[in-house]
């Protein structure tokens, strides 16, 4: 090759690496106008982050690895504790310009079974709060993050939002949020905020809820007032009649009405078995029974041998003295009460006059206020939760490469060992996977608004099932009764208008005939009592 071909072709590589490098430094810049705050905690957060002084905040932050890895987060490294650290921005970040994208790592190395890790990303500290305080009252923009506690298991967004009218600030708590994941990997939790006032909550990168920040189905309170409220001055007439019926004043107690006849009567016709012992107990003392060697019958009284079964009540239909068993008594009424009749009075259920509500207001964007700071502020009962990668971006592909490049090559690692572990301890890992998934559908499920009665219930339900899977079938069987009966009770509640009533009347009856209440419950508890098996027809002593 000649010369001249030589310093030509150095000439192109020469070019080429310009290119690329010019090409680098644009992305490299172009990524760096995007992400307005990065903490990887490669490096120690001493001197970064700044740890509450107050009295209460006694856990405390480590700069720690995370399990497995060489990597380093923020570590809550004591249980029972709460824990309290703040993070100031060089310059606040408005959340109205743009989209705006809130990402962090979390991973819970023991398990979570009670406590947050959520992230507060709070206001400029004009609005009344100081680093070194720094506490569960310092005020927010947004808070984010799962939490799991009893009844609670959701990924929290909550925002406040300072009403134009009144001033007051208020806490708009997403409905319906995520559950959290239970195990104990690596989770990457990401908020996108858009101008179109959608927001989108990311788990691991998947899409599990998606709201908009002006919708009443989306937010409880909504961030909309209502245009009307019900009249706080308005007063209920003293002469407005809510009772749907009453008992018929023109009704009389039929003459041959007997209020004494008792609910049962002997059975005259009973015949006292053949083979009934009548000399014989129905339970004897042991006779295998010896008095212990310790015993002293000046401190501890006479000693009298336990009671067993008479084994010769075996064989024979029954022991003791014989009695007529009773039966139900054919002429048994009860206390009469007057049937009851349509109100004419009724005038429906008394509501107050809706008026126009002073806090009422519009606007086409939420008033975000700035972000000057994120803090983590929590109460938990469990060591080994692990912050990592905190982000702020302006954009989702940012965001996105971050997920890519720091939390999935730490998650691929950690699930190929618990796959292991899994293996190694005997149990089917597609199936615990496979538990998970339904875990979290049971979860969402229990967060159905026509679930509400029933929320607690299935909660604690899924709880057992995630701490002993053998269980799981069961619990699955058991929450869909659950919500069988419910539809069940929508679709054909209708047709049960006889019965609804009748318990209107019931507590009508209530609440003017106090005393005939109380003869029917008594009535009723006799016939409990009377349905209740009975022993051979005799009595039985009590020990």
């Amino acid at each position: 090759m000649g010369r001249g071909t030589q310093l030509f072709v150095v000439g192109v590589l020469f070019l080429v690496a310009c290119s690329s490098f010019h090409q680098l430094c644009a992305s490299s810049s172009d990524d760096d106008d995007h992400t307005i705050f990065y903490d990887s905690f490669d490096d120690s957060f001493e001197g970064r982050w700044i740890v509450s002084g107050k009295e209460e905040y006694q856990g405390v932050w480590k700069h720690s690895k995370s399990e497995g890895h060489d990597d380093y987060g923020l570590l809550v490294s004591e249980k029972a504790r709460k824990y309290a650290i703040v993070k100031e921005l060089d310059s606040p970040v408005s959340l109205k310009d743009g989209t705006v994208v809130l990402q962090f790592e979390t991973r819970l190395q023991n398990g979570l079974e009670c406590g947050g890790a959520y992230l507060k990303y709070l206001r400029p500290q004009e609005a009344g709060w100081k680093a070194k305080e720094f506490d569960n009252e310092s005020p927010y923009s947004i808070m984010f993050g799962p939490d799991k506690c009893g009844a609670t298991n959701k990924v929290h967004f909550i925002f406040k939002h300072k009403n134009p009218k009144n001033g007051e600030y208020v806490e708009h708590h997403l409905k319906f949020p995520p559950s959290v994941p239970s195990d104990k990997l690596s989770h990457v939790y990401t908020a996108i905020l858009k101008p179109n006032n959608d927001v989108r909550i990311l788990i691991d990168g998947e899409e599990k809820k998606k709201a908009n920040f002006l919708s009443a189905e989306d937010f409880e309170p909504p961030l909309i007032p209502a245009k009307t409220i019900p009249d706080p001055d308005d007063k209920k007439p003293e002469d407005w009649d809510e009772r749907a019926q009453i008992p018929d004043p023109n009704a009389v107690k039929p003459d041959d009405w007997d209020e004494d006849a008792p609910m049962e009567i002997e059975d005259e016709e009973a015949v006292k078995p053949e083979g009934w012992l009548d000399d014989e107990p129905e339970e004897i003392d042991d006779p295998d029974a010896a008095k212990p060697e310790d015993w002293d019958d000046e401190e501890d009284g006479e000693f009298e041998a336990p009671k067993i079964d008479n084994p010769k009540c075996e064989s024979a239909p029954g022991c003791g003295e014989w009695k007529k068993p009773m039966k139900s008594n054919p002429a048994y009424k009860g206390k009469w009460s007057a049937p009851f009749i349509d109100n004419p009075n009724y005038k429906g259920i008394w509501k107050p006059q809706e008026i126009p509500n002073p806090a009422y207001f519009e606007l086409e964007r939420p008033d975000f206020e700035p972000v000057a700071a994120i803090g983590i502020e929590i109460w938990t009962m469990q060591d080994g939760i692990l912050f990592d990668n905190v982000l702020i971006a302006k954009d989702e592909k940012t965001a996105e490469s971050y997920r890519e490049t720091t939390w999935k090559p730490k998650f691929e690692v950690e699930k190929e060992k618990q796959k292991a572990e899994d293996l190694a301890a005997g149990s089917d890992s597609s199936l615990t996977s496979f538990q998970k998934k339904v875990f979290d559908i049971l979860y969402k499920i229990a967060d159905l608004p026509i679930l509400s009665t029933y929320k607690l219930k299935i909660y604690d339900l899924i709880e057992k099932g995630e701490k002993q899977p053998n269980l799981s079938i069961g619990i699955l069987v058991s929450i869909v009764v659950i919500v069988f009966t419910v539809i069940f009770k929508l679709i054909f509640g209708g047709k049960k208008q006889a019965r609804v009533e009748k318990e209107k009347t019931e507590v009508a009856d209530t609440s003017n005939n106090q005393g005939s209440s109380g003869d029917n419950e008594e009535e009723e508890e006799k016939k409990e009592d009377t349905a209740a098996p009975r022993r051979r027809g005799g009595s039985r002593r009590e020990t």
